[in-house]
């Protein structure tokens, strides 16, 4: 934690770490984290150097989607603790100076949320179904959806009711996407909001931020149809119905009145994929604060794309007055980078590696480590804030050979033929702690373990019987991650952040002038920028990025940390990343 979290507008250059809660850490034996262990492990995110942690959904729900599919958005999921456990969770991250962040997911509830049951006892016409997207069917006795679109999780995006109504869910079936032209649900949400703030929590993720507004009724649905697709989202499509419409601006500015009811205003980050000149409008002080950059998870370890995506971030940046640009390699939808790194670089290749079980291609693990580190300076030495995934700062690749029938990500079973995917279970297996802790080879599979978990859960339940699995799979080799030999190792990746974030801390936060930021001309294969220090010492701080296989001269300075160390005479080898402190 930086002098950062002091400020009420911490949030423009925080450190932020991701938790997915059901992967992060298990007290209770039942194979799922839960909200007490981020409490046991609060001491560890401390060492770490963040400012804050965004937890992924830890709501009541069946799971279908992970958790973002949310039966009650003011209370926790009986299975990862009580409402209690969240206020010490919270009193404790506080105690440390880290902030809280919590997931909202406004665009669908669960399809066993109260509103949406009394949806479906109200029948047609009702107010209680005008909640959500409700439409008669095509055919002679409505027996077709209203139109073909097919939802982001595979199948058709209408699902049909006993009555004959059908429902739009741009995700699951079990999903359904509520109405945002209903009063209802714009009271429902204000209310979350302000729940989560009185009981502490200092900002939020809003999920799908860019799809709330949806515009169904300008012509008929299977016209619409023909030009616009659930798929095309809010980056390659003009005047959507979907995606990015004007009219979500309103709902944010509505909920920005609640957000400054708190002292200080709580903020919110926004997921949404929207061309970069609309990035802005999101991050409006007048609404959310902040969206989420997400150029370089699109990035190939190409020095073109990679300039391309700081680039991209930095523009969108400056159109935003009182905002800042977030910086984000990995999260829980996306293959872990040193994975993506280690592949060979062309765009979609590593999906199609997944899917494949990681046999397709080679993954080199050396060369994806090299550049996991070096991208890490590379990012974290930019302004605005940083969002961390967690198992990022072990280095930890995707685990691409989960059994099939080990599953639990709905998209490897509802997307077939050329739309197929093995889904985003490969980032979210449970982290290792403990390497001593070793499972036994699996019955099933002899690269995956069973029994102990790396410390992940504990042994024995509170009442003595044996833990239960986990609810994803252990590969073997977790046991060179786990957390405790990271931590004894000095070259280790864990340690190697603890030392970046707190240089950064120290020198470079608080400091978002992005007029200030210089570009250094190393050459053609160099990604090279200058900023001021914050230490009062009028100094400059230089982070140098070496994409090309010629090992580069850097400018004379003081070193303060390197990704991978120096060769000869001070040269940066490829897929290296130094930090310097430039001579006047």
């Amino acid at each position: 934690m930086s002098a950062n979290n002091l400020l009420n507008d911490w949030w423009k250059q925080a450190v932020v770490y991701q938790i997915y809660p059901r992967s992060f850490k298990d007290v209770n034996g039942d194979g799922i984290g839960d909200i007490a262990g981020i409490t046991e492990k609060m001491g560890y995110l401390k060492k770490l150097g963040i400012d804050a942690v965004w937890l992924s959904p830890f709501y009541p729900s069946a799971l279908v989607d992970g958790g973002y599919d949310v039966d009650d958005y003011r209370n926790v999921d009986p299975r990862l603790g009580t409402m209690d456990d969240f206020d010490e969770m919270v009193a404790a991250a506080h105690g440390v100076d880290i902030k809280v962040i919590v997931d909202i997911v406004p665009n669908h509830t669960s399809n066993r949320h109260v509103f949406f049951q009394e949806a479906l006892k109200a029948g047609r016409g009702s107010s209680a179904r005008d909640r959500y997207i409700f439409r008669e069917g095509r055919g002679k006795n409505g027996e077709l959806p209203p139109n073909d679109w097919q939802s982001l999780f595979g199948g058709p995006a209408w699902e049909r009711v006993p009555d004959g109504q059908w429902y739009f869910h741009i995700f699951a079936r079990e999903q359904p996407d509520v109405n945002w032209k209903n009063p209802d649900i714009h009271e429902e949400f204000k209310k979350t909001l302000r729940f989560w703030s009185d009981h502490g929590t200092d900002g939020f993720r809003v999920d799908v931020a860019h799809g709330l507004a949806k515009d169904l009724d300008r012509e008929p649905l299977d016209r619409l149809a023909e030009h616009y697709q659930v798929g095309g989202d809010g980056k390659n499509e003009v005047d959507s119905p979907l995606w990015d419409r004007p009219e979500v601006h309103d709902i944010y500015k509505e909920w920005r009145k609640v957000f400054n009811e708190y002292d200080p205003p709580r903020f919110a980050v926004a997921e949404a994929w929207v061309r970069p000149e609309h990035q802005h409008l999101y991050a409006s002080p007048d609404e959310l604060g902040q969206v989420f950059n997400f150029e370089l998870t699109s990035a190939l370890w190409k020095v073109g794309d990679m300039r391309r995506a700081i680039h991209d971030g930095l523009d969108a940046a400056k159109e935003t007055k009182g905002s800042t640009t977030t910086w984000v390699m990995n999260n829980h939808d996306l293959i872990r980078s040193a994975t993506r790194y280690g592949l060979p670089q062309y765009f979609a290749l590593a999906k199609d590696w997944l899917l494949r079980d990681g046999k397709t291609y080679c993954e080199n693990r050396v060369s994806g480590t090299l550049r996991a580190r070096a991208a890490a300076l590379m990012e974290m030495g930019l302004p605005g804030s940083v969002y961390i995934y967690q198992g990022e700062e072990l280095g930890l690749f995707e685990v691409a050979d989960i059994p099939w029938d080990h599953l639990e990500d709905l998209t490897a079973f509802n997307k077939f033929r050329s739309e197929s995917d093995k889904g985003r279970d490969g980032c979210r297996v449970p982290l290792p702690w403990n390497a001593a802790d070793l499972p036994q080879p699996a019955e099933w599979d002899k690269n995956f373990g069973t029994g102990a978990s790396f410390g992940f859960s504990p042994a024995v339940k509170p009442d003595g019987s044996a833990a239960d699995d986990l609810h994803l799979p252990q590969p073997l080799w977790f046991k060179d991650f786990a957390v405790d030999s990271e931590d004894e190792d000095p070259g280790s990746m864990l340690n190697f952040y603890r030392a970046a974030l707190k240089i950064r801390a120290m020198l470079l936060t608080a400091t978002g002038d992005y007029e200030s930021i210089a570009e250094l001309d190393l050459g053609p294969d160099v990604i090279a920028y200058s900023r001021p220090t914050v230490d009062k010492h009028d100094r400059w701080f230089a982070s140098i990025t070496n994409f090309g296989a010629k090992p580069i001269t850097m400018p004379a300075g003081k070193i303060l940390l390197t990704s991978s160390g120096l060769i000869a005479a001070g040269k940066l080898p490829q897929d290296s990343s130094a930090w310097i402190l430039l001579k006047k």
